[in-house]
């Protein structure tokens, strides 16, 4: 029995992590978990999983549920996030969205737990800090990310030394059979409408702009100890083909599976077994016919490539890249700027970035700031010329 801790137990990547513990009811039990604003979706848990520990994001929401259940200890706000990632379990679930999610993912490992990480930033922002921390306190991170779990799966039984790359695949997101005269006009609604993929808004925006695919890069950086020179992307329309390893000898192992989350949740915390996957909706690639490939085109995704630059430069370019595209990521669906703008906005504050080598935390919650802020000053002037 593994004992779980769930942060953004709401959200897409939480959900389905709900369903694959209660598929699975002698195999995990959830102990405690984080929501954010949605205290429906906290007392909809709790009818099921009726943990004594949860999170939320206020103060009041806590003092409302503290009320609603005399049994259960709720905190709140980012201290109440760490207090989970630190209390007594075996393995943390981070579905955060944003920075957030780098905290917690410090104090777990940091604790002495285990990570099934689906937090990307966590690794694009202070991937440095996370790996000094992962070798000295001998833990482990578990990929819940598809993409990364592919690349996990095909590593398995195979010597590291004999890799010599990794291959992400990519939809191309909402818009990627438009050019770029046709993406001045999109809409908020367009682009989240993903072809393959039912995920969260930001999520699904950074699919469109391939800012997300710039984080798969950097966080297979990471988690693999790979080179950038050793990581490639490749777009592939359907989306079957989840990642693949290219070894010395030309052989390629590939992942293949519908596009369906629990499928690398449930991996990541039950690696090496497998287990029945109860959500049935297995791979006919007679059905499926054709698979599609082709190579990423830079100039239409600037943003792929600038992750590339800002992950082997390193130091600070990550979290203020980051920091940058979630500020223009939530202007544009708040429709307070164009689309191309989120481009425009975080090349622009990557390049105007002071550089500094990632030390410590203050040094990345001082990039994280730099990159919010600095994106917020471009976001005003778009927004003056509307």
């Amino acid at each position: 029995m593994k004992r779980l801790v769930l942060l953004g137990a709401s959200g897409s990547i939480g959900t389905q992590t709900i369903d694959v513990i209660n598929a699975h009811p002698d195999l995990f039990e959830l102990t405690a978990f984080g929501v954010g604003k949605n205290i429906d979706a906290a007392r909809k848990i709790l009818a099921t999983n009726p943990v004594k520990l949860v999170s939320v994001q206020s103060e009041e929401d806590a003092a409302a549920l503290r009320k609603e259940y005399p049994g259960v200890t709720v905190l709140s706000g980012a201290e109440g996030m760490r207090d989970l990632a630190v209390s007594d379990y075996d393995v943390l679930v981070n579905a955060l969205v944003g920075f957030a999610g780098f905290a917690p993912t410090l104090a777990a490992v940091q604790s002495g737990h285990n990570v099934a990480l689906a937090n990307k930033e966590t690794l694009v922002c202070g991937g440095s800090l996370i790996y000094r921390a992962l070798k000295e306190f001998s833990r482990e991170l578990y990929p819940i990310d598809s993409e990364h779990s592919a690349i996990w799966q095909c590593l398995q039984g195979n010597k590291k030394q004999q890799v010599k790359r990794l291959i992400i695949t990519a939809s191309g997101g909402s818009f990627r059979s438009l050019t770029r005269d046709q993406l001045k006009d999109v809409t908020v609604e367009q682009a989240l409408a993903h072809p393959n993929w039912s995920m969260g808004a930001k999520i699904t925006i950074d699919s469109a702009t391939m800012m997300n695919k710039g984080f798969e890069v950097t966080e297979a950086h990471w988690l693999f100890d790979l080179p950038y020179e050793q990581i490639d992307v490749i777009m592939h329309d359907e989306s079957m083909i989840h990642s693949m390893v290219e070894y010395c000898d030309h052989s390629v192992m590939a992942q293949l599976g519908v596009p369906d989350m629990r499928l690398p949740i449930q991996y990541a915390l039950s690696a090496p077994d497998r287990l029945d996957l109860y959500e049935e909706h297995p791979l006919d690639l007679a059905e499926v016919g054709t698979l599609h490939f082709h190579k990423p085109d830079m100039r239409r995704y600037p943003l792929l490539g600038l992750a590339y630059q800002a992950g082997k430069k390193g130091g600070n370019l990550g979290a203020v890249m980051n920091a940058a595209n979630e500020a223009a990521n939530l202007a544009f669906r708040n429709k307070e700027i164009p689309f191309l703008s989120i481009e425009d906005i975080v090349i622009t504050t990557v390049l105007k970035a002071p550089f500094r080598e990632l030390e410590t935390v203050d040094d990345l919650n001082e990039a994280n700031r730099f990159g919010w802020e600095y994106a917020q000053s471009l976001i005003k002037e778009v927004k003056k010329t509307k």
